[in-house]
């Protein structure tokens, strides 16, 4: 199987089978083009139910689950820490264990609007440009549930199931403090017994993620093949592009060869394979002339709070049901959507986040300290037992410093290196006294003290643009000065937005497809002699 594999001259090579790389096979093979998947870590079963929140801390063991097996070191204001990273390295990559949120960002977002202007300009690609594709994306991912009363622009959304009577009542009682609560949009088909699996994959492609909207859809064409466990790490350049991918599987060296490459292995992996690809012609790493691969990494950061009411959910029922805008753009200022946890405040989730808050804590070097915290989650637990968790995420903005690099030691892995800024301070509190101001009389409690970074949403490190000096892509997200390599993750974005990057990452992977298919077909028709 290897040999055919690397044998074949492919259409398409795409390093990643995450939303983005998933979205963009799917897309390429139904366009009848030949694709080949590069995915780091294991197909795994399709009924396996791993849980990234498990706690793993052994390699091994991560890796044979699809979590991202290496520590990621983080250097945030100045604190250096090892962190178990909240991202997948299996088919599916993070989306497999994600809470299945799609919601569509603003117009302002991309664009400046009157009042409303963008931090960075806006993006090189305008809403108009988008819109079609947000609205093919939610299709291909089934996204349910009810239209936004605050937005310009509608979702394209099936049913949802009902809300029970407690969110419903929940529902009302926003409602009646002026605010427009509304049924979030998920990624998932509710079958028979759906237990919505935040956190950990979906047995039964319920769950619409890049596994099953994507990848599974693209073997199913019989013009895509996958390749698991198979570590790239290089690119090999010529001429002006991408001459093949240098890979090894369970210590074999391979090379795989196509017209083009879409590189999708994430916010932090992109960068991290372009910055070890240096040689020859590209010192600084592949496509890096501008030195930016890598800089102006975003996260969002998460604002969580229980809210204690008759509302809470009872178990079985959906934990991913609400969401509400009234605090996305306030006062001139960006905040972000609010919107249900869909995790369960349950001993387990609540022991992660208690042990994520002790390794960025000054008694993270005590190891043996930390077992003590199964007694305080334990008590949390029968407390917020009965409150519902919501989570505020606010939006990040791009600076250079905010950067992902490689580790010296061990050879390759990943650096984080970022730095709360004093105006993303002074948000988060202003975003928190605004959430508060707003609730209050209603028994609720901030559940992070300090700034919590998500992790998981790592975003913009190769952003795209017009001008090669100051961006990595242009706008159909091509490697500036490269030929033949696409980016189609959630690395091209140049703002984070207030919500959730999935649907925006899948949306782009199907623009950047397109265009990929777009270039190889004038490239066919100049071959042959006729003027495109």
């Amino acid at each position: 199987m290897l040999g055919h594999l690397t044998e074949t001259d492919w259409d398409v090579v795409v390093i990643g089978s995450g939303m983005g790389g998933g979205m963009a096979g799917r897309r390429l093979a139904e366009r009848g083009l030949s694709v080949l998947f590069l995915e780091r870590g294991p197909t795994g079963r399709r009924a396996e139910e791993p849980n990234l929140f498990s706690g793993h801390t052994d390699s091994t063991a991560r890796e044979i689950r699809g979590f991202w097996p290496e520590p990621v070191r983080a250097v945030v204001d100045g604190t250096v820490q090892d962190l178990w990273s909240t991202f997948g390295a299996c088919v599916g990559g993070t989306s497999a264990f994600y809470a299945a949120t799609l919601e569509r960002p603003e117009r302002h977002d991309v664009e400046a609007r009157e009042g409303r202007p963008h931090p960075t300009g806006g993006w090189p690609v305008p809403w108009d440009g988008l819109r079609t594709y947000y609205a093919e994306a939610e299709r291909l991912l089934e996204v349910r549930g009810a239209a936004d009363p605050l937005t310009e622009d509608e979702a394209v959304l099936l049913p949802a199931p009902e809300l029970s009577a407690g969110d419903l009542a929940l529902q009302r009682s926003l409602a009646a403090r002026g605010l427009n609560p509304y049924r979030m949009h998920v990624g998932i088909r509710y079958v028979p017994g759906c237990r919505e699996c935040a956190g950990h994959k979906c047995p039964r492609a319920c769950k619409m993620d890049g596994r099953s909207a994507g990848v599974e859809p693209a073997l199913a064409t019989g013009r895509a093949a996958l390749l698991d466990r198979c570590h790239v790490e290089r690119l090999d350049m010529s001429h002006g592009g991408v001459a093949a991918v240098v890979a090894t599987r369970g210590g074999m060296p391979l090379r795989f060869r196509a017209k083009r490459y879409v590189l999708a292995a994430g916010g932090l992996g992109s960068p991290r394979l372009l910055l070890a690809s240096r040689q020859e012609g590209w010192s600084d790493g592949v496509a890096n002339r501008s030195g930016l691969v890598g800089r102006n990494l975003m996260f969002h950061l998460n604002e969580m709070l229980a809210l204690w009411s008759s509302s809470a959910p009872r178990s079985g029922e959906p934990q991913r049901t609400l969401a509400l805008r009234d605090f996305y753009f306030r006062d001139g200022a960006r905040y972000g959507i609010v919107q249900s946890m869909g995790l369960a405040a349950d001993y387990g989730n609540i022991l992660m986040a208690l042990g994520e808050r002790f390794d960025r804590s000054p008694l993270r070097s005590m190891r043996f300290a930390r077992e003590f915290l199964r007694l305080p989650a334990l008590a949390a637990a029968r407390v917020l037992g009965s409150a519902r968790v919501l989570v505020g995420i606010l939006e990040d903005l791009p600076l250079p410093d905010n950067r992902v690099t490689l580790n010296a030691d061990p050879a390759g892995t990943m650096v984080v290196t970022y730095a709360i800024s004093d105006e993303l301070e002074a948000r988060r509190r202003a975003f928190r006294r605004l959430m508060a101001r707003t609730l209050r009389g209603w028994p609720m409690l901030f559940l992070n003290a300090g700034p919590q970074l998500n992790y998981g949403h790592p975003c913009g490190t190769l952003r795209f643009g017009h001008d090669p000096v100051t961006s990595v892509l242009d706008p159909d997200c091509r490697a500036h000065g490269i030929s033949n390599l696409f980016v189609a993750d959630s690395s091209f974005m140049p703002t984070s937005t207030g919500v959730n990057p999935s649907l925006t990452i899948a949306a782009n992977a199907l623009r950047v497809a397109d265009a990929v298919v777009a270039d190889l077909t004038r490239g066919a028709v100049a071959q042959i002699g006729v003027a495109p």
